[in-house]
């Protein structure tokens, strides 16, 4: 197999985790009645489970001492990843997992757009074009279809 389809697949399989994420996340609240509290639970088992990984993988840690010299905004990721959980949570029920994910991949779109525009967060430089913003266009027009029938 091929590296690029090896990602590829990769990426499919990622892709699939996240509506069912979000189900499992979503019947959960159901059972804690706070979509935080829920969110907070996913959270420690994944934290648990990347503990553990680290452990076998024998990953080493990097120095504290360069810690102080990184960009406060490296550390955000987390946050980004709570409100993201605790959002599908609350959202799956309401719109379904077709259209939270395609309203999902829609922002996701636009802020790749934007990233790539001005080369942020250390992206390449890639200019939004007609192209780009015709498939952020498509892909809303996918959305409307997706929730009207």
């Amino acid at each position: 197999m091929s590296p690029t389809l090896f990602y590829i697949l990769l990426a499919i399989a990622a892709g699939f985790c996240l509506p069912t994420q979000a189900g499992i996340n979503a019947q959960l609240n159901l059972y804690t009645r706070s979509p935080v509290l829920a969110a907070t639970v996913s959270f420690a088992v994944g934290t648990v489970a990347l503990i553990g990984y680290a452990l076998v993988a024998r990953t080493p840690l990097p120095p504290l001492a360069a810690a102080a010299g990184q960009p406060w905004w490296i550390w955000s990721g987390g946050l980004l990843g709570a409100f993201f959980v605790a959002v599908t949570v609350v959202l799956v029920p309401k719109l379904g997992a077709t259209t939270m994910l395609g309203l999902i991949l829609a922002g996701q779109l636009l802020a790749s757009l934007f990233l790539d525009h001005f080369g942020l967060l250390g992206y390449a430089v890639q200019p939004i074009s007609a192209g780009r913003l015709l498939g952020v266009a498509l892909l809303a027009a996918g959305v409307l279809l997706i929730r009207n029938y």
